[in-house]
Parts: C-alpha cells; sequence; structure tokens
C-alpha cells in the first residue's frame, strides 16, 4: 500500500511546531505573574541560591529546604543572574523543555512511524490540555520528561544502530533526570527498559550496555550533589529518601499535606489533560489489539514470543513506550498524587495515539479500517458535541454578564467554595458575573469551539485527513490561547503580587514582612519583595523539617508573640491569608489599619500611614 504524500515541506513543519509553541506557550515566559504555593516558593528557592551562591542546600526564607532535587533551581539560578527576578528567568527551563519534548516526539515518531506520526506527535504535544495547564507553574515535570525520554530514545537506538557508546547518553541523560525529580527517575527508566529488554532477548546483549563505566558516569553526575548535601545538613538522607521516596509512596509522608485523587476521578482526569487527543484513544487501543492479535494469530503464546524477538524499530518503540506509559499511570494510581504527577505519561500517549491516527489516514481506503473509520468519525462527533455544549455555556455566561461592569479582583466575582481536591478546582467557581471579566477569552474560546470542530469533521468526512487533524491541533492551540488570557484575568486570585507592590511602595528599608500561616499561601509576596518574612503559626508543611535546624532564623512566631510585637520598634506589615481573616481581626482589633485587599488575602499595618499616593490606610475593624 502506497502511502500518501506529505502535504507540508521540510521548512513548513518546522515553521508549524515552532508557530504552535509561540502562540501557546510563549506568553507564559511574561504572564501571569508568579503563583502563590509551588510556583513562588520554587522560585524563592531559586532565588536564594542564585543570591548566595550556595548551589547544595536549597532554601526558602531562609529556611532548608531539602524535599527536592536541584537541578531545576539550578537552571533557574543561572537565568535569574543573566534575566533579573521575573517569569521570563522562572519558567524558560520549563517552556524550552516543552519545545524539546515536541521535537523528539517528532524525531522519535518520525524513524519508527513515519512523517506524518512526526508531525502529528510534535503539534500534540503542544496542544494538549494538560501540556498547557501544568506548565504554567513552576514545577519540575517537563524537564523530567525531555530527560527520561532522551534516555529511552537513547537506549532503544543503540539497540538497533548497535552504537554502545550512545548508551553513555542514556547514563547521562538519567543522571540529570534523577537530579531533576530524584529516584522515580531511574524507576520509571528501568520499569520500561527491564521488562523490553526480557520479552525482546535483547537482555543477551548486556555487554554493549556499558554497566561499570556507564555507571561510573551516572555516579559522577549524581553522588557529588548528595554527597555533600548529607555532609551539610544532618539526617538529611533518611529526610530526603526514606521521608519524601518512600513514604510519600506509602502516604506515610511527615508531614502529611498530599492528597490521593479518587481512583475513579484520577484515570477520568487523564481524557480532560490528554484532550483533545484523547478523543482518538479508542482508535490507538484497537490498532494495537490489532497488530497484537496479528502476531498472535494462530499459537498465541507462542507466536508472541517469537513476534516479540523480530520486531522491527516501530515494535520496539511501540513496546517500550507502552511499558513507559502504562508504569508511571499504575504507579500513581497506588501512591499519593497530584494531578500534574502523571505529566510525564503524556509523552509516549501521545506518541503511541498520534501514530494510530496516521497510520489510519494512510491506510484509510482498506477493508479492514472500516472499525478504525467509525471510531474516527466518532470522535469528531464528540468533539463537535463538545465543542457545541461549552460554547453554549460562554455564550450563556456572556449574555447574562452584558450589563455588568468588570470587577477589578476576579476572586470576589466567584462562587468561591473549599476543600479542594484539584488544582485546579476555582475555574469551576465561575458566576455570571465573573464572566464580565472573561469577556475576550470567553468570545475567542467560543467561537474555536463552536467552529473548529465543525470544520474538521467536515473535513474528515471528506478524506481531507492532514487538514483535519491539523484543524483539530489549531482549534485546541485557540482554545489554549483564551485559556492564558483568562488565566491572566485570574492573577489577583493566585497570585500576591499586588500585595507585594502595595508593601515595597509604603515600606521602608528598616520595616518588617510578617506572613501569617505557612509562607506557600504567600510565597509570591516573599519573592516579589525579595525580603525573608517571619512567619506566624508557620512552622508547618516545607517550612517543618527546616525549623528544626540550630542555625534557624528567628522567623516563626505564634500569636502571643505577634500581639507582644504589634505596634513596637519599626513598623510592620502583616500578610493575611482570606482563611485566617477572621481570626486575624479577632487577635488585633483596633490595633490594625488595612494598606491593601484582594479576594484572597489582605495586607495590614500597625499604625497609621502617612498620604502616600493620595489615600491612607483605613482601620481594620471600620
Amino acid at each position: 500500500m502506497k502511502h500518501q504524500s506529505h502535504p507540508l515541506t521540510s521548512a513548513s513543519r518546522i515553521t508549524l511546531v515552532i508557530a504552535l509553541f509561540l502562540a501557546v506557550h510563549f506568553a507564559a515566559l511574561f504572564s501571569p505573574s508568579l503563583l502563590d504555593d509551588a510556583d513562588a516558593t520554587h522560585a524563592n528557592a531559586a532565588r536564594h541560591m542564585a543570591q548566595t551562591g550556595d548551589w547544595v542546600t536549597l532554601k526558602v526564607n531562609g529556611i532548608r529546604y531539602l524535599e527536592k532535587p536541584p537541578l531545576p533551581y539550578w537552571l533557574v539560578s543561572i537565568d535569574y543572574r543573566i534575566f533579573g527576578y521575573n517569569v521570563f528567568a522562572t519558567h524558560l527551563p520549563m517552556e524550552l523543555c516543552v519545545l524539546l519534548c515536541a521535537f523528539l516526539a517528532w524525531r522519535w515518531s518520525i524513524r519508527a512511524y513515519g512523517e506524518r506520526a512526526g508531525v502529528y506527535s510534535a503539534i500534540a504535544y503542544l496542544t494538549t490540555v494538560g501540556v498547557f495547564l501544568f506548565t504554567r507553574v513552576y514545577i519540575p515535570e517537563a524537564i523530567l520528561t525531555f530527560l527520561i525520554a532522551g534516555a529511552l530514545y537513547t537506549f532503544l537506538t543503540a539497540l538497533e544502530d548497535r552504537k554502545p557508546n550512545r548508551f553513555f547518553f542514556t547514563y547521562a541523560t538519567l543522571a540529570f533526570a534523577m537530579l531533576t525529580k530524584g529516584l522515580i527517575a531511574p524507576v520509571f527508566f528501568l520499569a520500561a527498559a527491564f521488562p523490553y529488554l526480557l520479552l525482546t532477548g535483547e537482555w543477551r546483549r548486556w555487554r554493549e550496555f556499558r554497566l561499570l563505566s556507564g555507571t561510573l558516569l551516572f555516579l559522577a553526575i549524581t553522588a557529588p550533589w548528595h554527597i555533600l548535601a548529607g555532609l551539610r545538613n544532618q539526617g538529611f538522607f533518611w529526610f530526603y529518601f526514606i521521608n519524601e521516596h518512600v513514604l510519600r509512596f506509602l502516604g506515610r509522608r511527615i508531614p502529611k499535606d498530599y492528597s490521593k485523587l479518587p481512583f475513579a476521578l484520577y484515570w477520568s482526569l487523564h481524557l480532560v489533560w490528554l484532550f483533545p487527543w484523547s478523543l482518538f484513544f479508542p482508535l490507538a487501543l484497537v490498532a494495537a489489539w490489532r497488530r497484537w492479535r496479528g502476531h498472535a494469530s494462530k499459537s498465541f503464546l507462542v507466536q508472541s514470543l517469537t513476534a516479540l524477538r523480530t520486531l522491527t524499530f516501530t515494535g520496539k518503540t511501540t513496546l517500550l513506550l507502552a511499558f513507559y506509559g502504562a508504569f508511571i499511570l499504575l504507579f500513581f494510581s497506588v501512591s499519593t498524587n497530584q494531578e500534574y504527577y502523571t505529566f510525564p505519561a503524556y509523552f509516549p500517549t501521545i506518541i503511541l495515539t498520534c501514530a494510530a491516527l496516521a497510520h489510519f489516514e494512510q491506510l484509510q481506503d482498506r477493508p479492514a479500517s472500516r472499525v478504525s473509520r467509525r471510531l474516527v468519525l466518532a470522535a469528531h462527533a464528540c468533539f463537535s458535541v463538545i465543542g457545541i455544549t461549552a460554547a453554549t455555556a460562554l455564550t450563556y455566561g456572556l449574555w447574562s454578564s452584558r450589563h455588568l461592569a468588570v470587577p477589578p479582583d476576579i476572586g470576589v466575582a466567584l462562587a468561591r467554595q473549599s476543600d479542594y481536591t484539584l488544582s485546579m478546582a476555582h475555574f469551576f467557581d465561575l458566576t455570571g458575573e465573573s464572566f464580565a471579566a472573561l469577556r475576550l477569552p470567553s468570545i475567542v474560546a467560543a467561537i474555536a469551539l463552536l467552529i473548529g470542530p465543525l470544520i474538521a469533521w467536515a473535513l474528515r468526512a471528506k478524506t481531507k485527513h492532514f487538514a483535519a487533524t491539523l484543524s483539530i491541533a489549531l482549534t485546541s492551540a485557540l482554545f489554549l490561547v483564551a485559556a492564558h488570557i483568562a488565566l491572566v484575568r485570574f492573577e489577583p486570585l493566585l497570585s500576591s503580587r499586588q500585595i507585594a507592590d502595595s508593601f515595597n511602595g509604603d515600606a521602608s528599608p528598616t520595616d518588617t514582612l510578617i506572613v501569617y500561616g505557612d509562607q506557600s499561601a504567600s510565597s509570591s509576596v516573599i519573592f516579589y519583595t525579595g525580603r525573608q518574612a517571619m512567619l506566624v503559626n508557620g512552622k508547618s508543611s516545607s517550612m517543618l523539617w527546616g525549623s528544626h535546624y540550630p542555625d534557624v532564623p528567628h522567623i516563626f512566631l505564634d500569636d502571643k508573640d505577634l500581639t507582644a510585637l504589634w505596634g513596637k520598634d519599626e513598623r510592620k506589615f502583616l500578610v493575611v491569608p482570606e482563611e485566617n481573616e477572621a481570626h486575624v481581626t479577632a487577635l488585633l482589633g483596633n490595633r490594625s489599619w488595612v494598606v491593601d485587599s484582594l479576594s484572597t488575602h489582605q495586607l495590614l499595618t500597625d499604625r497609621p500611614l502617612e498620604m502616600l499616593s493620595g489615600t491612607f490606610a483605613q482601620p481594620l475593624n471600620r
């Protein structure tokens, strides 16, 4: 069967991939401001490293932060020294790794499945909802994904091309992956490589693996930091390896500040994180079943084992990536988890799905592909129904808010709830009033979701397959652009930079910054003020372990300490998260004045401010 020619030139394909990256991901380098919690907490650790030159012991707000390996912080610290302390420098390594993952998926897919599958894998990776969402926050998953995928690719091509020296790249990239996320990097790699070697029989080539020299290279890269961290921080090895790896997996980590998604929600959410390409999962499963049944049509066991010994590079890639993706998903289904933990599994899942789609398009006129054709058309029908439903909901929200003024802080217009399981759950709090702040992104998203899926479906029905798949990617890209605009509008709810700006405008160098509660809830204030904050009842979560070292700075206070310090000596500024506002009001009474206020935070001071910018601080109990 002659494959269909590819409709794009090589230069056009590269332009398409780069254009999608710029449209969907480049804006994250500039907006929104760093968010509270993990985003700014990790940025504070990198900032300390850049300012002090201590490349071994991470610190947040002056307290040892030993639960994370250092490579992501090294990269951002270098950025800070070049570009300054800003969002661009913070998110640059992460976004570059997204682009590198797209090109690696492209290169690997071209070799295994053909040019069309390569282009699809690249554009799908860049336009997937989960890749978009979980690279808006400074977490190491994108870096980890690129490094482990790179290790697997060099491992497989070293075997295929019979170039044993290429295994050194495998050991090196795997070592850097361990310095990115810890022990799960070699665990994930071995969970894919070991069964692959066992089933294909390629374990017999173990002498080519450069086991001794490769292991020495791996240790030469990973051991120095671990040894130095252990020597400089008593108790590091137990805390880092046992508490942060073993006990975290078992759900017994101290402190217990991680939850576990319900089983059904955990699995079903991956349809969201991998949308819109998850619509083609049934096609990929059917293709995998046909391939397996074809290998084992007579004697299931004997012919399957024989076939595994004679796989082409295509089959080897499919087997290795299937083991890799499946293990990650199963691993976190039994461990404590958050939505983004399975981020590395997106890479193999997208490649396998796009390979099945490209194969269908190239061989769609064969009789055996009728079931596949129905599955593809059903995917388009589902995409269209989802698009029309979402567009209708957005249109209703826009209509209901047509006469409402735009609120300066979208948080006050949300139906705020608590006890969320999902980190993105505030998007479910939208009200008619909040749509007034989201008119532009809602219009863009509604147009994209109403028109794009229908165009793609029509093109598919006319067998204009490449145009149909490209339409899906462009629809998703336009929707994600709208989502980024919406995320920027959510900044007052997710970041406390406005509070930091107010402090910077009103405080003198001798004034004291105090944060009520755990630092993570106000971490963007600490980053954007560049000050070390005193913490009231903040010896918890990420601060707990580091607070027990003898050289810990005197920054931890309780309510009694706060009331004793309040109003004495230099001026005090207190950042109060929303959940503590009632308690702080009762605690300080009329001894406090409001300097600035968001829906999520207040900035208080312990004495009236002189007139600044035409306004006065207001009494707290006014």
